[in-house]
């Protein structure tokens, strides 16, 4: 002991000068674990690093204890490297992800994970997928104990702030060595591709609604047609209101009550979609932008019009026309709609109507109710807007959606209590008395007009619909 307390005190000089090197070199195989196998030491082992730093201390009470401190020295670095090949295997752990393909925008989407450990020995693990950033998840992590050759299953919901596809390809999973004093990272590959759609639940839900008669929950009014004498849709009691030549004598005559035939609509007409995915598009409101709330109600109504019997289409257009979807027929439509609008997003530039309607009078010969959802800012793109409705006015029947920004309303209405709040407040009126008046100079020149808030925008922009197909304005 006296032998290595002499060489110590020789040394001391040499080991302060090198005492950074020392410690790089004694760091050194915990970084090369880290770089190499993912290994890193846990809070328990800085704990039990932390013994021989404070018995050190005693050393200055008493330099007899050097041998102790020495044997706790060596000991703790051995208990630390024992325990390092305690840690579980890769091999010792399967998992799979099942999850559905396609997923809908600011809805739950449901993903399971089964954990299989295959090996003979029991071990908790830390378990957390593979999340975009574009999705939030819930619960985002997972801690379980594994029995030997157990099999567990955890759900948990991804909720998508985008549109997109969007790949899912591996599963992080943490594990911890006997003792406790090392955890490891490891990657298991699981490749699942999901697609993030417009909000289709509530195509669903509609179609729910529309079975039970319902439909006035969603908001949609139920309106009646006014048939012609081409379509025959039902027979039904006669009413002091109805034209006599409609009575069914026969039915009459069997049924010993009047009886009126009642006629319907004919169902094949076109409905063509003009959205905006420019600069005006790219606000945000309730989480999602203009963009995500138009091509929800877009496909909303697109289900209702599919179902009424009509031919919808689609166009899409920025600086450019991005994508056209012609007018058909048939449930089948629905999924080019969806597959054309999924993967657009509002873009930094400024729209192009000329180019927008000047497709339109190019591919769409027929009349149709020509439905252009955009906003307004300004006197430039406002013009633009009821020069080029206001064109098509007689070829086909247009329909302006305008959509409302909440900042603009909650500054008018709000009480002003300050000279900057007034101002505030006066100038937000304003723009709002413009923008009143761009809706009536658009219904002047015959265009119908829609002015609602993003998130309201679907029930409005259906029962629009349906009222014009009531008034047979097509």
């Amino acid at each position: 002991m006296e032998r290595l307390n002499q060489w110590l005190n020789q040394n001391a000089e040499l080991l302060n000068h090198y005492s950074v090197l020392i410690v790089l070199l004694a760091a050194s195989p915990l970084a090369l674990l880290a770089w190499t196998r993912r290994t890193y030491p846990h809070v328990a082992a800085i704990a039990v690093f932390s013994i021989p730093v404070a018995l050190t201390f005693a050393l200055l009470i008493d330099k007899r204890l050097l041998g102790a401190v020495l044997a706790v020295d060596a000991l703790i670095p051995l208990l630390l490297l024992v325990d390092l090949f305690t840690i579980p295997r890769q091999k010792s752990l399967t998992i799979e992800r099942q999850a559905l393909k396609i997923a809908s925008l600011q809805k739950p989407h449901r993903v399971r994970l089964s954990i299989s450990n295959v090996s003979w020995r029991a071990f908790s693990v830390w378990i957390r997928d593979d999340v975009p950033q574009e999705f939030t998840a819930e619960p985002k992590e997972f801690v379980l104990r594994l029995g030997s050759r157990s099999r567990s299953t955890v759900h948990y919901d991804l909720i998508a702030s985008r549109r997109g596809a969007y790949t899912m390809s591996c599963v992080h999973v943490r594990v911890r060595s006997f003792f406790g004093f090392w955890k490891r990272i490891y990657k298991y590959p699981a490749a699942s591709l999901i697609h993030v759609y417009p909000d289709m639940k509530q195509l669903s839900e509609f179609a729910i609604l529309a079975r039970t008669n319902r439909l006035s929950l969603m908001g949609v009014r139920r309106t009646r047609k006014v048939g012609t004498e081409n379509d025959f849709e039902r027979l039904r009691d006669y009413t002091l209101d109805d034209n006599h030549k409609f009575i069914d004598w026969r039915a009459s005559a069997r049924r010993n009550k009047l009886t009126v035939k009642d006629f319907q609509t004919s169902q094949s007409q076109r409905l063509i979609f003009l959205v905006d995915c420019g600069r005006l598009m790219t606000n945000v409101a309730s989480g999602i932008s203009l963009l995500d709330h138009s091509l929800n109600a877009v496909l909303m109504l697109s289900y209702v019009a599919l179902r009424q019997g009509d031919s919808v289409g689609m166009t899409c257009f920025s600086d450019k026309v991005m994508s056209f979807v012609p007018p058909r027929g048939g449930m089948n439509q629905m999924n080019q709609l969806l597959h054309s609008s999924f993967d657009r997003f509002p873009q930094l530039v400024e729209s192009r109507y000329d180019d927008a309607f000047l497709h339109l009078h190019t591919h769409c010969k027929k009349r149709s109710l020509v439905v252009l959802i955009t906003n307004v800012i300004d006197e430039v793109n406002s013009h633009q807007v009821q020069s080029y409705l206001g064109n098509v006015v007689g070829q086909h029947l247009p329909l302006g959606v305008l959509l409302r920004d909440h900042h603009l309303f909650d500054a008018a209405d709000r009480d002003p209590r300050s000279e900057a709040e007034l101002f505030k407040a006066a100038a937000a009126a304003e723009i709002l008395s413009w923008r009143h008046q761009v809706l009536r100079d658009l219904e002047h020149t015959g265009v119908l007009s829609l002015d609602v808030f993003p998130e309201d925008m679907t029930a409005p922009l259906v029962n629009s619909y349906l009222n014009i197909k009531a008034r047979h304005l097509l």
